[in-house]
């Protein structure tokens, strides 16, 4: 019992960046932008939270730095896909290079070759911030969380409004579905792919953060680890609605703190076995559900204005 109540508020808090991160994807998505550069940007925005929480000792501030971090980089991917047409998949890999091997290259001018290890105070949770200790799993589950779970899920709830309930967001949506139809109903094709970019570039950037603000207090090359891919596969899993996508975040997240706590708590199976677990998941989701269901019809399409 003890093992699947600690495995469950892992979960919750392994979810959390992958929610960020499939978030991000989802704004790209429904505006017809697909975007396979998560895994770069959160490493962007992973180390920049990293260095602004260690020079300011603010992990709020770290986050925030993350997202503007992970704006400015997305940046490049806007201009090349929106405005020069160009191919969406090959910039989001070239995104997938560039941005961890500049964080990369940062961190060795900031630290040095061959440093000690640097480490930074994490983000209190809200229990700490209230002055309580709860005891129960309840208690634990809703109050043993920093703000940064709280933000993701109700990013989430918003997201669900916004798009179903909203005209603004039912505009947002017609721009990924058919483009060349909304702009006849003067609806601004490119500010909104604009704005999917920044969006996604804030959420990626925040999702990377969390690893180095909430999560450990180190950082390190590779911390990313394959969630940016996870969170692509959990927005197919999702079918692009908000509420699928935050089952499939917690499914993923479940698979990666149930590896974690098998790899503790088992003996003589080499610990890449249970590493395996999250990959092995995606695949398999994938496999079986990805191709059911298409998404937005107008994704990963150039959208040229003068085209008929």
């Amino acid at each position: 019992m003890e093992f699947a109540m600690n495995v469950i508020l892992s979960s919750v808090r392994m979810a959390t960046p992958l929610i960020f991160l499939a978030l991000a994807e989802l704004y790209s998505q429904r505006a017809g932008l697909v975007h396979i550069g998560l895994e770069g940007l959160a490493a962007i925005g992973s180390l920049s939270g990293f260095l602004v929480s260690l020079i300011t000792g603010s992990p709020l501030l770290g986050v925030a730095a993350g997202a503007a971090v992970g704006i400015l980089v997305n940046m490049i991917y806007a201009y090349a896909t929106i405005n020069l047409c160009a191919e969406q998949i090959v910039y989001g890999m070239a995104i997938n290079i560039f941005a961890p091997a500049l964080a990369a290259f940062i961190y060795r001018v900031y630290f040095g070759a061959g440093s000690e290890l640097v480490q930074v105070g994490l983000m209190n949770s809200l229990a700490s911030m209230l002055g309580v200790t709860p005891t129960s799993f309840i208690g634990k589950l809703f109050l043993e969380q920093t703000p940064m779970v709280y933000l993701a899920y109700a990013l989430v709830i918003f997201t669900a409004i916004y798009f179903n309930k909203t005209k603004s967001g039912l505009n947002y949506k017609a721009v990924g579905e058919y483009p060349k139809a909304a702009a006849t109903l003067g609806i601004n094709v490119v500010g909104v792919k604009y704005v999917a970019c920044v969006i996604c570039g804030a959420l990626a950037g925040m999702g990377g953060a969390y690893l180095t603000t909430c999560y450990t207090t180190t950082y390190t090359d590779g911390n990313v680890a394959g969630r940016g891919f996870i969170a692509l596969a959990a927005v197919i899993f999702g079918r692009w609605s908000a509420g699928g996508v935050l089952l499939a975040c917690l499914f993923f997240g479940f698979c990666d703190a149930l590896q974690i706590r098998l790899q503790v708590s088992s003996y003589g199976v080499p610990y890449q076995f249970f590493q395996m677990i999250p990959y092995i998941a995606t695949v398999v989701v994938l496999a079986v559900i990805g191709m059911k269901k298409a998404g937005p019809k107008g994704v990963g399409k150039p959208y040229l204005r003068e085209e008929r």
